[in-house]
Order: structure tokens, then sequence, then C-alpha cells
């Protein structure tokens, strides 16, 4: 760790208080935002206003083993049967405005018009990628996250037709799988996600694959992966 080159822009990690708190201000820029996440750290403001963006690193952290995501067997059929189609990077705008608004978020989700703002960029220039799920032609569900050479930073997912939300996820674990990833970020992990395999790791721990992962010759590609 202590030939990792240290951030441009933040305090080292483990400098963050109880809560995870790294630094309050600062910029929704690529360069601050690419930054923050090669350094194991992530934007997520209290409110809308921009000049209080707070940026995190929480000790434990929470990723998915790709040998550990649990797909139910009820899963794995809905997964293979004919009742979504799912494509990649096809429309991230839909399904970052999903993950705001869906499931009673509108007004209530860190995803304010700053952060839409701000990752819709990163994935104009190839840093942030979108898993869509389809329903009789019409969007129902999907997640998006941030890709760095061996790390994906998994951000939000939503649904509007049951399940839809959940094939999102394990269309995105396979595909990241097949490609050669590393490490999957979740941040925290919640009662839904400890169901599908995610665990907590120490902060130290989650620093040190992050550093061997960052720089793997890894990229997300163009298509969807899958064996399902």
């Amino acid at each position: 760790m202590d030939t990792f080159p240290p951030s441009r822009f933040f305090p080292p990690p483990e400098t963050a208080d109880p809560d995870g708190l790294v630094a309050v201000g600062g910029r929704l820029s690529p360069p601050w935002i690419l930054d923050a996440y090669r350094h194991g750290i992530f934007p997520w403001p209290f409110t809308g206003d921009v000049g209080l963006m707070t940026w995190w690193s929480p000790d434990p952290r929470a990723v998915i083993e790709f040998d550990g995501f649990h797909v139910s067997r009820r899963l794995l059929r809905t997964c293979r049967s004919e009742k979504f189609s799912v494509t990649s990077d096809r429309d991230f705008a839909g399904v970052i405005q999903g993950c705001a608004t869906e499931n009673g978020r509108t007004n209530s989700t860190w995803l304010f018009p700053a952060m839409i703002r701000a990752y819709t960029r990163l994935f104009e220039l190839g840093h942030a990628h979108s898993i869509e799920v389809w329903h009789e032609g019409l969007l129902a569900g999907g997640t998006y996250g941030v890709s760095i050479g061996g790390l994906f930073a998994a951000e939000s997912k939503f649904y509007r037709v049951r399940d839809a939300s959940k094939v999102a996820l394990a269309h995105l674990v396979d595909h990241l799988r097949a490609r050669g990833y590393k490490l999957l970020d979740i941040q925290q992990r919640t009662a839904h996600t400890a169901r599908l395999g995610a665990i907590q790791i120490p902060r130290k721990e989650y620093i040190c694959r992050l550093q061997k992962a960052i720089d793997l010759p890894v990229t997300f590609g163009e298509g969807l992966e899958s064996r399902f």
C-alpha cells in the first residue's frame, strides 16, 4: 500500500470518521469521481446542494464475490425464460433515471440531477456502464456502475416489473466474470444483497484488492457476455 499513488483530491480513506466520511465539498467532475473510486472513496450527498457533496469510504466495505453470488432456482428459471431480454449500454439514461425515480424514490434518493449528470458524463467517456432489462419492448429494470480496470463499482438498480432488477444483477455478475473483472464493489450490504451473497470485508482488505484490480487490462466490452 505504501507504493500506491496518493489521491490528488482526498485524504487517505483510513482517515474517515466512524461513519466512513472522508471529505466534504469538491467537484462532481470525471477527474474527481474517478480519483475517488481509484482510492476506495465514492460520492454520496446528503442533499441536492452540490456544494455540500460528501465523499465516503466505509469500514467494512460490501462486495459480491464472483464465486459467491447466489442465483436461486427461481431466478435462474427467470433468467433463462423468454420473459425478459437483456442488453448492455443501450439506454444508460433510462436506467439511471429509473434508479432515481422508481419504487418511491422520487425526492428521496441520493441521485439528484447533478449526480445524474455526473454519471452520465462518465458513461459518455466510457467509464460507466448499464445493464437494461426489457419486457414487451419497454424498459423493465436495470443497473449501472463505474468501471476502472478490473473494478466494477455497482451503484444502483431498479425495477418496474417483478424480478427485473435481480435479472439485471445476475447478468451483470456473469458478464463481469466473463470479462475478467476481479472486484465487484456494492459499498454497503443490505438484507436484500446479503441474500444474493454479498459479504463485508475490512476497508484495508478492500483497498489492497482495489489496488490490484484497477491496473488490470480489463474492459467492459461491447455486447453482453452471459451464460443465461
